[in-house]
Formats: C-alpha cells, structure tokens, sequence
C-alpha cells in the first residue's frame, strides 16, 4: 500500500418483548405505544436505522433503551451499504456535456458564474481568442459567462463572496484554500478553513470533506484525530471523491482489512481513477483479486475514460506542455 498523502455509509408497547429486529419500515405503528398511523397524526422514523417509528418526541425517549442496541446494529448496516455503494459520476461540464475529468488540474472553477469547467472547454476558448488576434492581456473571457476575467486580488474575493451568499459549494471551499495558504490578502487560518469545508462539504462539496479529512488526520490547523478524518474521507468518498477512496482503501491495508481495502480501490477504480486500477492489478498477486474480478474493472475504467474523453481535453494536454503551440494558431501575433 502506498503511504497516505501528507497534504493532503406491529411494533409493541413496553409491557411486550421488542420485535425491532425484524420489523418491516413499512408497518405504520408506534414502537413504544402501538398506535397505527390512523390513530396519530403523523409517524416519524428513527433518523439513524431507519426503521422504528414513533408518534412523538416522548415515545422515542421511552423505547430508546430496548431500541439502542438494534439501531446501532442497524445504522451500522446502512453505513456500511452507502459506503460501498458505488458513488454517482462527476458533473458534467455545462459547455460540453461530458462528465468533468477527476484530476482536479483539469478542470477550472469559474468564480465569475460559479460554473466549473473542463479544461477542453476552456482551451478551446483561449484558442479561439488567439485566432481572432485578442491581445495577450485581454486573454481570459469565462467559456461559459463570457465575463472577462478579474485582475485583483480584492475583485476576485467579492466575486466569491458573492457566490458564497447563494450558497456555492465550490465557491467556499475556495475561500477555505485563501485562508489555509494565507492568499487573497488573507491571513493563514487554518481553524477558519477547517470551518468554511466543513460548510462546503455539508453542501455538496465532496473535494471539501476529503481536504478536511486530510487536515485531521495530519493535525494540520485542528487537532489531529483520525476517527474525524476517516469519517470525513467516508463522506468525499460516497460523493464521488476517489482520493478520499484511495486513503480509506490504504487506511484498510495497513489494519490488515484487505478485502475492506480491495473493496474500496476497486470503487475507485471503476470510477477511473488509475492508480487503484494499478493497486486492483497489483491485487491479483496477492490473491485478493481475480482474474474475472480485474477484467470487469478494467473494462469500467476504459469505459469511464472513453466517457470523458475529446478531442480538445487531449490537446489541451499538448498545448499545457508547450503553450507556444498557441501561436500555430495565429503566427501574427508571436512574430517581431
């Protein structure tokens, strides 16, 4: 295993026996009094297993002692389903309808309409501004809002406080990276950052929660505790986030819970993230993957490449490494 980066899922009254184990969500009867649906205005299940329910606040309280252990147990079970369910794919890019890649440098948050964006969008239209012979300072224009880009430090932040009044996801947890590196005119807060990913991640933002996972689990501007870092890395990875995945997987690994860790890179994986392929691969060896196993994952992660594959994402790639590709595109402009 690799190390982990540094940076980084009828009921009856208390005078009869509780039946909670095995009771159906579907039967509408108080826990605690027995009363049906038809008899109290509304049932209410339990928020953790999902299935005892009750007619108020006060019926909860008295049937938590014979429900506690079955809830646990219970909850216990639906984590365990959510986290290894395999998560939804990325976004896709507003422009051209592809999923956005998973490496983050590949895509661009746009904090003129809060929109991200892939890179071949964004090439495309700094290739077009080159065609037509825009000056190099005039560069810039948003792909999707075509809001030339701001030139300060302090036009940037209003943009993302602006975005963050509207509730954007992406928009405070860029704002939690200003406070952790100190930019943007901020000082370094790491306490400060800590908060606004949590509120990021609490809104939809599962890069969020896998950096704040990364910040307890180092101890880096909160105190390190590793149960609040694996449950945050828990949460990125149900949203999609296959870092966090592979930090779960390696954090299995090293407890010796390989089959847990074999099931999360194979997640990972499928999802197209190509360094738990490798370690899916590597798996075979050690006889925790087989041969079928690995065949069906390789054959998710082509199909997840081929999905967010184009032709403008794999030239931007040429051109990122030789931005003096730009001037094939208008010689006029690079010439003396």
């Amino acid at each position: 295993f690799n190390s982990l980066p540094s940076k980084t899922r009828p009921f009856v009254t208390s005078a009869m026996s509780s039946i909670t184990d095995t009771i159906s969500p579907d039967i509408n009867v108080c826990a605690n009094c027995g009363k049906g649906e038809e008899e109290s205005a509304s049932l209410k299940a339990c928020t953790a297993c999902k299935m005892a329910k009750y007619c108020n606040r006060d019926c909860q309280i008295a049937h938590r002692p014979q429900h506690k252990k079955a809830c646990k147990r219970r909850a216990a079970e639906l984590h365990e389903q959510a986290l290894f369910r395999q998560p939804p794919q990325k976004e896709d890019c507003p422009i051209c309808f592809l999923p956005l890649p998973l490496v983050a440098n590949k895509v661009s948050f746009k904090t003129c309409c809060g929109k991200s964006i892939c890179c071949g969008c964004t090439h495309a239209q700094l290739k077009e501004e080159v065609r037509r012979g825009i000056e190099p300072e005039e560069l810039g224009v948003c792909a999707f809002c075509r809001e030339v880009d701001v030139e300060t430090d302090e036009e940037r932040v209003k943009q993302i406080t602006v975005l963050m009044e509207k509730d954007n996801a992406n928009a405070i947890a860029t704002l939690a990276r200003y406070h952790a590196m100190g930019e943007m005119g901020f000082p370094q807060d790491m306490a400060r950052s800590a908060e606004l990913l949590l509120r990021a991640g609490e809104l939809g933002c599962a890069e969020a929660y896998y950096n704040l996972g990364n910040a307890y689990y180092s101890g880096r501007g909160v105190g390190r505790d590793d149960k609040k870092g694996r449950k945050y890395w828990e949460l990125a990875a149900m949203s999609g986030n296959v870092n966090a995945r592979n930090n779960l997987g390696t954090v299995e690994g090293y407890a010796g819970n390989n089959q847990r860790a074999y099931r999360h890179f194979i997640i990972a994986a499928r999802a197209g993230d190509e360094e738990c392929l490798e370690k899916v691969r590597k798996g075979i060896m050690r006889g925790l993957v087989t041969k079928d196993e690995y065949a069906d994952v390789l054959r998710e992660y082509q199909k997840r490449q081929d999905e967010t594959k184009s032709k403008m994402r794999d030239e931007t790639v040429r051109y990122q490494a030789n931005p003096l590709l730009y001037a094939e595109v208008n010689p006029s402009m690079y010439t003396t």
